[in-house]
């Protein structure tokens, strides 16, 4: 069956209103198109545990920055279709950024904490664009589970930490990292790598091993790890390092020693591109 497209929130709101009627439970996965193995695997998460799945498609502009790829993000809705069909979506919600934003948006979700290091840092305003774009989906979809990618995993936490702060009656779930088979993690932004600068793309999964491996024989000095994998990146000259941290997964602050929950976190440029990711050191306890 092919997936249902609506364009507009009342539209949205009104395809739902019969499957929420009949007790179906609803999984959400939003997302910014241009989808990839990553993207369909948190459909089939999704799918796994809900009766309708809804998937957003909506480039958010207040998520990026002046210096940000917004004009030129990868977008292909038809394809993006195409694959949401395949993968037993229901209903994909594809608003104009008019519809979503039919005023200049004064009201904005911001967080402190969570959102002040790395990504944060290095983007400032960033995760207040993510926070208010997916708040509003979530009132818009009203979903009882929500799927996000451990990729984004300083994005995760934050909309995890935004949920219990406002108590969105809406369930988290955190799917693993999908990669390719030389470990560089699916990205809609590799389609803009060339082959050179994709070869010099897996040192970042280079770091983030290197760092898992030093911890598995014993190191658990955070200065020591955190040099190690800038190390790692540095030594390919087409790379360059944002940063190249240890932090705590949950709360995104900074650690002196590995502990439960410890995350290692990478972000880089090549070429034009800007890249990320992530590995757990010690998984969480939870």
């Amino acid at each position: 069956m092919t997936s249902s497209r609506v364009n507009s929130i009342s539209e949205c709101r009104g395809a739902l209103e019969s499957e929420r009627a009949a007790g179906k439970q609803i999984g959400f996965v939003p997302t910014m198109g241009h989808l990839h193995r990553g993207h369909l695997s948190l459909i089939d998460r999704a799918r796994a545990s809900s009766d309708c799945i809804v998937v957003s498609v909506f480039v958010n502009p207040l998520q990026f920055g002046p210096a940000d790829d917004f004009e030129t993000y990868p977008r292909d809705l038809d394809r993006d279709l195409e694959l949401c069909t395949d993968h037993g979506v229901d209903l994909v919600f594809a608003p104009e950024e008019a519809e979503m934003y039919a005023q200049a948006p004064v009201t904005r979700v911001t967080m402190r904490g969570v959102t002040d290091g790395l990504e944060g840092a290095a983007r400032p305003g960033h995760f207040d664009g993510v926070l208010t774009v997916v708040m509003k989906l979530f009132q818009i979809v009203q979903p009882d589970v929500a799927v996000f990618g451990q990729k984004d995993a300083q994005q995760a936490a934050a909309i995890r930490r935004m949920v219990s702060d406002l108590a969105v009656p809406v369930e988290i779930v955190i799917a693993p990292t999908v990669r390719e088979e030389d470990g560089l993690a699916c990205s809609s932004r590799n389609v803009f790598l060339s082959p050179p600068e994709r070869k010099s793309a897996t040192r970042l999964y280079a770091a983030l091993n290197r760092a898992r491996e030093l911890v598995a024989r014993g190191e658990r000095g955070v200065v020591r790890l955190e040099a190690a994998m800038h190390n790692v990146l540095s030594s390919d000259e087409r790379i360059r390092v944002e940063y190249a941290s240890v932090v705590d997964g949950r709360t995104f602050q900074s650690l002196e020693s590995v502990m439960p929950g410890a995350l290692a976190a990478v972000a880089a440029r090549i070429g034009s591109t800007r890249l990320i990711d992530n590995a757990w050191l010690v998984p969480d306890v939870e």
